[in-house]
């Protein structure tokens, strides 16, 4: 990976994914610097917060790509819907706003956890999960991830997620892999 410094902006539902998205990024070489925009504790849900601000910062990231190195991750709970249903949403959320939808040649990617990033963090650490349940927050201890999530970095870099892995966390992966070209570059 190149050494050339890069922005990137975390949109995120709360603490632990913005925890998740930084090791994660970290692990695959992401220099620079990076900007949490988390939904503030007790304002509303964390997903409605990430819909709302995702034209907010598709719109920032469109402004600023070409005079920066920049990309956008952002996370949303998939909670009790489907991946593509919370594509869609956030699809219809730029709509929405007058703007185009994502395109492949952006630095955008989006991560789904399903049900919620916890389900992705138990799996990882080795338990089984299926992703109808609800899994045990890490309140106040969020960075209990950092070696599970250095792990998957690897694993998606070397396209060797396992076959067992939650299909929101594979489609992560997949994520992960139109990313990194576009901030290599």
């Amino acid at each position: 990976m190149s050494q050339r410094r890069v922005q990137i902006v975390i949109l995120c539902e709360d603490r632990q994914q913005e925890v998740f998205a930084r090791y994660f990024l970290k692990k695959r070489g992401f220099r620079g610097q990076f900007r949490a925009n988390i939904c503030p504790k007790n304002s509303q849900s964390g997903e409605q917060y990430v819909r709302s601000q995702y034209p907010v910062e598709v719109k920032a990231y469109r402004q600023n790509r070409n005079r920066v190195s920049i990309g956008l991750v952002v996370l949303i709970d998939a909670d009790t819907c489907i991946l593509k249903a919370r594509l869609n949403e956030l699809a219809g959320m730029l709509e929405e706003d007058e703007q185009e939808n994502r395109r492949l040649d952006e630095a955008i990617a989006i991560f789904v956890p399903k049900r919620n990033i916890e389900t992705w963090i138990h799996y990882l650490q080795g338990e089984s999960v299926n992703e109808e349940a609800g899994y045990a927050k890490f309140e106040q201890n969020e960075a209990v991830c950092k070696t599970s999530v250095e792990d998957l970095a690897d694993r998606c870099y070397s396209q060797s997620i396992p076959e067992d892995a939650p299909r929101s966390l594979q489609a992560a992966c997949g994520e992960l892999q139109q990313l990194l070209p576009l901030l290599e570059s």
